[in-house]
């Protein structure tokens, strides 16, 4: 489902309201999965606010929590309905709670020790900050990596997101620059056509 939808918003709001605003025009874009953060004031009840959402075309939403890098955080983000776990950075007491819990866990990670590392535990990896290394680190990680699912985050602009994606990307973190309008944001989520003109469904690839 990442790779279809190729660029995953992360949020980092004022507040629970508007956690919530944001996340719904991003449903309404045809966005499915969101990333909230730990770092947005009220973030617990913003998830069981949005996990409850569909998207436009009446999917669940996918309420991720990202900067979890605690214990009380992943099991706080799991009971208020998260979908799925991120860290910024190696977080071993966070995988630990997604394995007894057996819910999705991407581990951030900046070394490709870290992303292998976090690659083996779940099969998925953030690479953080994503801009310090660029596209070419990611090329080279893929060489190792191929089948990984690997998500770069952190100072990318969706202008960059299709450089990003040609270097081997599952999907890319975004947290700023989206567009306000919808019909722009519409276009960000819009699905992809294949060479035979049809839409491509990256998702099923996988």
């Amino acid at each position: 489902m990442l790779a279809a939808q190729r660029v995953l918003p992360v949020l980092r709001n004022t507040d629970a309201d508007e956690a919530v605003r944001d996340t719904t025009a991003l449903l309404a874009a045809g966005c499915r999965a969101v990333e909230l953060t730990t770092s947005t004031p009220g973030w617990a009840a913003a998830v069981t606010r949005t996990a409850a959402l569909r998207d436009v075309h009446g999917r669940p939403a996918l309420i991720g929590v990202g900067t979890v890098t605690t214990t009380a955080q992943a099991d706080t983000a799991l009971d208020a309905g998260a979908a799925f776990l991120i860290s910024p950075y190696p977080a071993p007491e966070v995988r630990a709670v997604a394995v007894r819990r057996e819910a999705l866990f991407i581990e951030g990670g900046f070394t490709p020790g870290e992303i292998a590392a976090a690659v083996r535990a779940a099969g998925a990896a953030k690479v953080f900050p994503a801009h310090a290394v660029g596209p070419g680190f990611l090329r080279s990680l893929r060489a190792v990596l191929p089948a990984a699912v690997i998500i770069p985050t952190g100072g990318i602009r969706p202008a960059e997101v299709p450089e990003w994606l040609a270097a081997g990307a599952t999907a890319v973190g975004i947290g700023g620059g989206l567009p306000t309008d919808p019909a722009e944001l519409a276009d960000v989520f819009a699905p992809v056509a294949d060479a035979s003109g049809g839409p491509h469904d990256a998702a099923a690839e996988r």
